[in-house]
Formats: C-alpha cells, sequence, structure tokens
C-alpha cells in the first residue's frame, strides 16, 4: 500500500498528489529536497526518512519531478513499474501544455489525473501477483542424466582418460624440450638413480651428459665466485662506515662542562633559544584570520608560459575532457551519449583520491541530473557534463550546516558556560598538533582556552600538550592580558577514565572562567569496540557543543570506512535516544596532497558535515578555511 504519490516542479511547485494515508507528505518530500535534491547526491533513486522510503525520478526535460512513499518495512516490488508508468502517461498527456506554457497551467485549467494514477496503481498491483512462481529444475533436465551409466564406472588399476591425457602431454613436452629446462629437469632422475631410457620418459646421448656435467660444474664454481665477491662487497662498506671513537678532551674525564651540550638556561628555561623558537613556530600568516585554502601547486606556475603550446602535450589523451567534441544541437541528452564522458569522470576522481564508490555515485547522479535535459545549439557533451559536475561537487562541500566557532563560543559567553570542542579521530591524523593550532587561532582572537589532556593512553600525550601548553603561554603571557591566563593545560596522569577528566576540566573552567574547553582524546581505529565505547560514553556524558572529527588528506576509500563507523559506532555504544555524531570535520596534512584533494569530496559526502579547518602545515598559523571553488577547481585539473 503507497502512503503517497506526488507531482511537483524542480520550482517547488505541486502540481498533483495522491494521498493512501492521512499522515501529510510535506514533511517527507522536504527532507528529501533538502538531503538530496539540493545536495546533489542523485545517484541513488531511494531515500530512506524515519519509517518511510521514497523512490523519485527526475524529468530534466521538462524540469519535473516524481515521488512515491511507501513504509520501508514493506518490499513493494511493483513501485519502479508504476513510476516509470505514470511518468511516462503525465509526459504524453501534458506534454503540449507544459512546452506551450507551463507547469502552472496546468493548475489554472481542468486538470485531472486521479482516475489515470489509480488505473496504473491497480494495473501494477495486478501485474506482480500474476507472476508464477519458479519452479525447480528435474533431474531429466539437468547434464548428469545425459551422461551414460558407462562413463561413471571406474574399475581398478584403470586410470581415468583425463590423467592418462596429461600423463602422455607431459612425456611429450619432455621429450619434445630441448636446452637448460630440459636438462635441469632430468637431473634428478639421474641422482635417484632411475635409469635414463624411453620407460622413464629421457632418452640422453654421451655428449649430453657431457654436456650436462659441465654445465654442473660451471653452475656450482660460478656461485661460489659469487658469493666470494658479494661477501667482499658487503664487508666494505662495514669498514667505510664504522664510526670513529669519540675523542675526550680531558683524557677520559667526566667533566659536567664538557659534556654539556645543551643550550645555556635561566630559571629552567634556554630564553636565548625561546624568542627564536617562537617566531619560528609561530609562523608567518595574519594573526586571528583564517585564510582561505590556497589549493595552486608550483606546476601550475610553471606551466603557465608554456600555455600557448598545443594542447597535445598536456597528455596523450588531451586531458580529462578532451574527447567528443561534436555538437549536439538542439536535442535531449541521453545517457549513451554520455556514457564515454562518464567513464573517464569516474576514472579521473578516482586518480584524484575520491573512494571508488563516491565518484561512482556522483557520476550517476550527474547523469540523472542531465538525462533528458535539451542543450544548446552550440554546448557539446563534454562541457555540459564537466559544468554540471563542477556545480554538485560545489554544493558538496557547501553542506546544510555552516559551523561558525566564534560566533557559537560568543553566545556561550553570554550564558556563562564555557565553550566544549571534543577531538577524536584515528591514530597518527595529528589530532594534538591541530588542537594546538585551533588553540592559537583562539588565543589569537581574545579568547582563554582549557586543553583537556584526555589521552591517557599514549605515551607522550600528556608531555606533548605539555609542550604546547608552554609555547602558547610564551606567546601570549599573562602579562599582554591583565595577568589573565589565557592557556592552561587540565592533566591527571595516565590509565584514568578520559570521560571523568573532560568532566573534571568542564566544571574546572567554569570555575575559572575560560572560554574554550578544547578535549583531546585518544586516537582508536574504528573496529577497536572497548575504545569506541569509551569515545561514545565521554561524549554522551560531556554533551560537548561540536564534535570534530580529524582526517587526513592522504586517504582514499579508508576515509568513507572511518567515517562511517565512527559515527555508527557513536550511535550504537551512546546511552541517549538521540546519539551525538560527529558536527564537523578537520583535515590535515593537506599540504602533501598536491592536487589530490579527493578525500575532502568524500568526508563530506558520507557524513554531510562541513570541513571546518585544514591543516597545511607544522606552525601555529598553517591552519586554513575550506575554500570550495579551489578545491573544485584542482579536482577537476587534468
Amino acid at each position: 500500500m503507497l502512503d503517497f504519490f506526488t507531482i511537483f516542479s524542480k520550482g517547488g511547485l505541486v502540481l498533483w498528489c495522491f494521498q493512501g494515508v492521512s499522515d501529510s507528505c510535506t514533511g517527507p518530500v522536504n527532507a528529501l529536497i533538502r538531503s538530496v535534491l539540493l545536495q546533489e547526491r542523485g545517484g541513488n533513486n531511494s531515500f530512506t526518512h524515519e519509517a518511510l522510503t521514497l523512490k523519485y525520478k527526475l524529468d530534466n526535460q521538462f524540469e519535473l519531478v516524481f515521488v512515491v512513499g511507501f513504509q520501508k518495512i514493506l518490499t513493494l516490488t511493483y513501485v519502479d513499474k508504476l513510476i516509470d508508468d505514470v511518468h511516462r502517461l503525465f509526459r504524453d498527456k501534458y506534454r503540449t501544455e507544459i512546452q506551450q506554457h507551463s507547469a502552472l497551467s496546468l493548475l489554472n485549467g481542468t486538470f485531472d489525473f486521479q482516475n489515470d494514477f489509480l488505473r496504473l496503481l491497480r494495473e501494477a498491483e495486478e501485474s506482480s501477483k500474476i507472476r508464477a512462481p519458479t519452479t525447480m529444475k528435474k533431474f531429466e533436465d539437468s547434464d548428469k542424466a545425459k551422461k551414460p551409466v558407462r562413463s561413471m564406472i571406474e574399475t581398478r588399476g584403470e586410470k581415468p582418460k583425463e590423467k592418462a591425457k596429461n600423463s602422455k602431454k607431459k612425456g611429450a613436452k619432455k621429450e619434445g624440450s630441448d636446452g637448460p629446462l630440459a636438462t635441469s629437469k632430468a637431473v634428478p632422475a639421474e641422482k635417484s638413480g632411475l635409469p635414463a631410457g624411453p620407460e622413464n620418459g629421457v632418452e640422453l646421448s654421451k655428449e649430453e651428459l657431457i654436456r650436462r656435467k659441465r654445465e654442473e660444474f660451471i653452475q656450482k664454481h660460478g656461485r661460489g665466485t659469487e658469493k666470494s665477491s658479494k661477501s667482499a662487497k658487503s664487508d666494505a662498506p662495514k669498514e667505510k662506515g664504522k664510526k670513529a671513537p669519540r675523542v675526550w678532551e680531558l683524557g677520559g674525564c667526566a667533566n659536567k662542562e664538557v659534556l654539556d651540550y645543551s643550550a645555556p638556561t635561566a630559571n629552567g628555561t634556554p630564553e636565548a633559544a625561546l624568542s627564536e623558537d617562537i617566531n619560528l613556530i609561530r609562523g608567518t600568516g595574519p594573526r586571528g584570520q583564517l585564510q582561505d585554502l590556497d589549493c595552486s601547486s608550483s606546476d601550475d606556475e610553471g606551466a603557465a608560459p608554456n600555455s600557448t603550446k598545443p594542447s597535445a602535450t598536456k597528455g596523450t589523451l588531451g586531458g580529462m575532457f578532451g574527447m567528443l567534441k561534436g555538437l549536439v544541437g538542439s536535442k535531449s541528452l541521453r545517457r549513451e551519449d554520455m556514457e564515454s564522458v562518464l567513464d573517464k569522470m569516474r576514472d579521473h576522481l578516482i586518480a584524484k583520491n575520491v573512494a571508488a564508490d563516491i565518484a561512482v555515485q556522483l557520476c550517476e547522479s550527474v547523469a540523472n541530473k542531465l538525462e533528458g535535459k535539451v542543450m544548446g545549439t552550440f554546448s557539446t557533451v563534454t562541457s555540459t557534463v564537466k559544468q554540471a559536475l563542477q556545480e554538485s561537487l560545489v554544493q558538496i562541500l557547501q553542506p546544510q550546516r555552516r559551523v561558525d566557532m566564534l560566533r557559537d563560543i560568543m553566545d556561550a559567553q553570554r550564558r556563562q558556560r564555557p565553550y566544549v570542542v571534543t577531538f577524536c579521530g584515528v591514530n597518527g591524523v595529528g589530532k594534538s598538533t591541530n588542537l594546538a593550532k585551533i588553540s592559537f587561532w583562539l588565543l589569537e582572537n581574545g579568547f582563554s582556552v582549557l586543553i583537556a589532556a584526555c589521552d591517557t593512553f599514549r605515551a607522550g600525550a600528556v608531555e606533548q600538550l605539555r609542550t604546547h601548553t608552554r609555547r602558547l603561554s610564551a606567546l601570549h603571557p599573562p602579562e599582554n592580558h591583565g595577568g589573565r591566563t589565557m592557556v592552561q593545560l587540565f592533566e591527571k596522569g595516565y590509565g584514568k577514565d578520559a570521560a571523568g577528566i573532560a568532566m573534571e576540566a568542564i566544571a574546572f573552567a567554569r570555575n575559572q572562567g575560560f572560554d574554550v574547553v578544547l578535549v583531546d582524546t585518544a586516537g582508536r581505529m574504528q573496529d577497536n569496540a572497548p575504545l569506541m565505547t569509551a569515545l561514545a560514553k565521554l561524549i554522551t556524558v560531556n554533551t560537548p557543543d561540536l564534535v570534530l572529527f580529524v582526517g587526513e588528506a592522504l586517504v582514499g576509500n579508508e576515509a568513507v570506512d572511518q567515517l562511517v563507523k565512527f559515527n555508527r559506532a557513536l550511535a550504537d555504544h551512546s546511552m541517549a535516544q538521540t546519539p551525538r555524531l560527529i558536527d564537523g570535520i578537520v583535515l590535515t596534512k593537506f599540504d602533501t596532497i598536491d592536487d589530490k584533494v579527493g578525500a575532502a569530496i568524500s568526508m563530506t559526502y558520507i557524513t554531510s558535515k562541513p570541513i571546518v579547518f585544514v591543516g597545511t602545515g607544522q606552525t601555529y598559523c598553517d591552519l586554513r578555511s575550506l575554500n570550495a571553488k579551489a578545491v573544485v577547481a584542482a579536482l577537476m585539473k587534468a
């Protein structure tokens, strides 16, 4: 039973609607528009919203959308046939009115599609019931029944025909083979004491025996000389690479002043080296302001003067979109016209580090968006598909919700509570380093930061944060802020409960008046159930304002697996009715990938969450905000 069937234009005008139940279809259809149609995720024609499954079909020529909704616990096999039949009948019946006027003219005149729809629904339901059950195959129809009984009987002492044939073929190969392979295979027969003769499949003359023994003698002595030469070569570098013993100035006296190679210190801190380190770790970027990400590489600058050369020098294929140069004219696009371009496009996206499944869905979404669309006179298939893909990628990188941390922190200040951010991710992606970068950015904007060391698992994690805190305190000493401590580390050592440490840190920040609490967590693989349970507990107990997933820009297909399993684990192990999932993404090591920026597309497509920060280096100023158009330009570059 269908819950509803509706037809509306891409401009949002509802032309006709069928209600199978009393519930309104407005909520599910709006969710479909927000999550799929506006986000360019039309690769799959199915969408699940709460207890309903929605299937849809796009008519790009007349800019119409056909949507059917039914309960997801039902298995309705006729839905695809029904939506195709309704689409075909509606186009044929109202083609002239839509072409001459617009979809609005259907509402102004006498428009009745109810009887036609009920007839098609009745036919679709009956066709699904008429299907005859599949009958099992009988023994008489099988290949085994056609074999005679004699061919299945085997007597003792007789080899099967296939084995006998194989043995004959092997014997023939041995007889007909000449050269070192045949002689080397015949050596074990002599060693085992078997006579060489026609009964063993080997016939050797005296000359061949002499030649074989001579080859064996040469091989034995040749190997010995090779081993000796190798050993001589291997010993030579060892002698060269020997470390010279240290010459002690005072004749072996272990004097502390002579052995101390560290910088001179005052009050336990190297004062002279500290000023140089501050300029080194701060970087040269603008203070307190996030620059947009620049994806242009050095190759682009070098290639600019040579841009006047013919396009054949760009590659054997002439770039990604160097095919299908014919003009289409004023005709509607078919899927066959786009297949070769889409195949090239899919391979190009995968080469740019986009996950394979995501690349397939993107190309399918572009095909569904363009199928049936009427092109201009001077438009090519290549340019049309390329422009559609660029628009889809920009739309994907600009998700529904935009995270503005500074605005949210000021809102939390008015409520007199700290703003809590939790960082999570797999091992070795740079959570602590980018937490320090974000701390520096917040300090430059005048907010005080408390860093909670909740990574009680990895050795050296607390010491790493302690070093960052000391350097950040040197960059923003209390003297420059009226005696107020701007950055502080909250630590309880190793082996403790991370959720409890985070709770104490938030309470400490509330009492001491800190603006932001940054919670560092232990790195964990997405398949580690105990650690994922601990992370879900930390997030559920402390309810942070922002949960950031830290991921590498180097990953390809692994990005999909990490994000899907992190979200699934947070949902499964959460104790709340509405579990808290990932709110945003921090993309690290972006300076190491050149133009292979596909991880940004994969992560955003999977989660529908924005990329809040992008890490581009080792200094505190190497933090950027995502520029969607620059990323797409780098992604589409051939």
